[in-house]
């Protein structure tokens, strides 16, 4: 194995605004991304906010999936993060961003236990 895990930072923008406020959706979502990309589901945690916004996490054998929805903006934070080199987190992030309607994905995925981090850096407008 070539690194600890693979970690997938999203960013997905004009989603569809009900589902970003539906939590028993947003939930089935992310357990069949999981499953979708093959990974084994342990233990599922999702809260609604009032008046809107869902978070939630799925905790997998091989890591975990979360959501941090803002339907106010049409936006939601994800991070999908697999150990191991069998399970490709990227397959799991865009079944979500499909499944939130998503119309702009932007995502980085970050190899993880390599030693220091490197990110591209952007430069500012």
């Amino acid at each position: 194995m070539d690194t600890m895990g693979r970690h997938v930072i999203a960013e997905m923008w004009d989603c569809n605004i009900e589902i970003l406020n539906d939590m028993g959706r947003i939930e089935q979502i992310f357990v069949d991304a999981a499953l979708k990309a093959g990974a084994e589901v342990r233990e599922v945690a999702f809260h609604k906010f009032a008046p809107q916004g869902v978070s939630g996490v799925v905790i997998i054998s091989e890591s975990h999936l979360t959501i941090h929805s803002f339907p106010e903006h049409g936006y939601a934070s994800i991070d999908v993060y697999t150990c191991g080199d069998i399970i490709d987190p990227n397959v799991a992030c865009n079944y979500i961003a499909d499944s939130l309607q998503s119309k702009k994905l932007e995502k980085v995925e970050v190899p993880r236990g390599l030693g220091p981090i490197k990110v591209p850096v952007q430069e500012a407008l």
